[in-house]
């Protein structure tokens, strides 16, 4: 807990709810404990604590921007892949507690576990009575995300922007084929090929489908000069 409160730098007081945030619904299983003691639920109420500091952090940040460009920047950065890269980045994803088996298999790497991690420990400090203390520190952690969606949203809304101009030329949308993944299952690689009107445009590779898909879409999109 100690640790924790190092990280985003709020006093916990009730240790029980983090103690949950941080535990995988592996480890509840394999010590045959009550659903409720892993950070799914937590992780439920985290996505609206989350949704709601990203929506006061972006509204004070972009006085002149409209809801929907608010909108549009809060999807991205509330993403797994933004979330699982911060968690590591402020040492958040070392402390899952997971069953054996899958801390072996580094399970705790994965995008998907770190990103409902860290909303789960947003749920928890939410509970806990610290949600003003609590957005402060989000700012701090998320801004560099603010920014960098910003300043190069189009690679982020790639996938969007692609599709929006095949639909203007032929009311077709883009296909993406897998072509290739691998490593090991904590730490996929995948490669996907967009294509339009049955002919190959560009690929691109990332640490899941739709990462490599927005990839593959950007490179689209710089090729067919929409971005």
């Amino acid at each position: 807990m100690k640790k924790l409160e190092d990280i985003f730098g709020i006093e916990i007081n009730n240790t029980d709810l983090f103690q949950k945030a941080l535990t995988h619904p592996s480890y509840t299983k394999e010590n045959d404990l009550v659903y409720t003691e892993n950070y799914e639920r937590l992780e439920f109420l985290g996505d609206a604590v989350l949704k709601l500091a990203v929506s006061e952090i972006l509204y004070r940040e972009f006085p002149d921007y409209n809801e929907g460009n608010l909108s549009k920047i809060r999807s991205i950065v509330v993403s797994d892949s933004i979330l699982s890269d911060a968690a590591h980045k402020i040492g958040l994803c070392e402390h899952i507690i997971l069953a054996k088996h899958e801390a072996k298999l580094g399970l705790a790497n994965l995008e998907s576990v770190c990103a409902c991690a860290f909303e789960a420990v947003l749920g928890a400090y939410y509970l806990d009575g610290k949600l003003k203390l609590l957005i402060p520190e989000l700012k701090k952690i998320l801004m560099p995300y603010v920014k960098e969606v910003d300043l190069n949203f189009g690679k982020y809304n790639a996938k969007a922007i692609l599709q929006e101009y095949t639909q203007s030329l032929t009311k077709t949308a883009p296909v993406y084929k897998l072509t290739n993944e691998s490593g090991p299952a904590h730490n996929r690689t995948f490669e996907i090929e967009v294509f339009f009107d049955d002919k190959f445009l560009s690929k691109g590779t990332g640490k899941t489908k739709k990462e490599a898909e927005q990839q593959a879409a950007y490179e689209a999109c710089k090729l067919l000069g929409v971005i």
